[in-house]
């Protein structure tokens, strides 16, 4: 009978990490990391410093749990569809309740604020507008064509302006050189990316959302519109590659940029051709390929950062 507990609740530990995406978070934890030491600190400060500092660990950290509260938000108004979409999954997933769903997205709110509150009364409002927001996206927005896919691209994002907020206060402005134009440019292309990925999950899951009146792209305009929007995305990917390689000094990492176009070519051509479930879910499969590839990529800007450091800066103050 102890057995029989301890299978059941491994099971259900394992589909809460389901439920909340686990493989993802660690992903994203590197990648604000490596953001906020190569890209979003000021010059003046060393990767060590990055690293130690309690405030920024707090931010991350508090990122992280609003991403899985968001995770589990979704699954909570997506278990109809992914019923269709993804029946496996969503039988894992079932085997924790809704009720304990709601109870652990509330719980992870809650520390969200809480642990918020030790950075400064401005990462409270923060995060407290960033879970909202993810709430607003589950709730309404990702029902509805475009809107739902910028709005999910930009969720995405939001935790790394977090960071820039934090490295980049007013008071500050004249006393560190923060580039705030390869930041952006940084921005847009990773953000040109992630509305291809969320299109591409709406092609990829266009029955689901058919059944439960889902109106995205596919469904409402079709599956050629939908594939003429993500290749035209893939073209607008050159203008920030442009600046990112020719305008700012992206280091080595200019191999990856350069990489990644020749890969967008060949990922539209067969994108053109795709009819498929399976074969969307290989073209989002290369695309998550990509954003992760992107993250360690970032590493090439200067690689001896993390080697011999920079000169030290006190910590900052969200």
């Amino acid at each position: 009978m102890s057995n029989r507990k301890n299978r059941l609740l491994g099971l259900k530990i394992v589909s809460l990490f389901s439920v909340v995406r686990g493989y993802n978070i660690p992903i994203i934890v590197i990648a604000q990391y490596l953001s906020a030491i190569f890209i979003l600190a000021p010059k003046g400060m060393r990767a060590l410093d990055v690293i130690l500092d309690w405030r920024l660990f707090i931010m991350v950290l508090a990122s992280s749990l609003s991403i899985a509260s968001g995770y589990i938000i979704n699954n909570f108004y997506d278990s109809a569809k992914d019923l269709i979409n993804r029946p496996r999954k969503s039988m894992l997933d079932r085997l924790v309740s809704q009720k304990t769903k709601l109870y652990v997205y509330f719980s992870l709110n809650f520390l969200v604020v809480f642990i918020a509150v030790f950075i400064s009364w401005r990462a409270v409002i923060f995060f407290s507008a960033y879970i909202f927001l993810i709430w607003f996206y589950s709730h309404k927005l990702k029902k509805y064509a475009i809107i739902g896919n910028l709005t999910a691209a930009f969720l995405a994002v939001f935790p790394f302006f977090g960071i820039l907020i934090y490295f980049y206060k007013k008071e500050l402005y004249n006393t560190y050189e923060i580039e705030t134009g390869i930041i952006f440019a940084h921005a847009i292309f990773l953000y040109v990316l992630l509305l291809v990925r969320e299109i591409i999950k709406d092609l990829e899951n266009i029955k689901g959302d058919l059944a439960n009146n889902y109106q995205t792209i596919p469904v409402v305009y079709g599956e050629k519109i939908a594939k003429t929007a993500i290749i035209f995305l893939c073209v607008t990917t050159v203008f920030p590659v442009y600046i990112l390689t020719d305008v700012y000094e992206v280091g080595y990492m200019d191999i990856y940029f350069y990489l990644c176009l020749v890969s967008l070519v060949f990922f539209a051509i067969f994108l053109w051709k795709a009819n498929s479930r399976p074969q969307f879910l290989k073209l989002h499969n290369v695309l998550k390929i990509l954003i992760v590839a992107g993250v360690f990529s970032i590493v090439l800007i200067n690689p001896s950062v993390l080697v011999h450091g920079r000169n030290y800066l006190p910590a900052l103050r969200f």
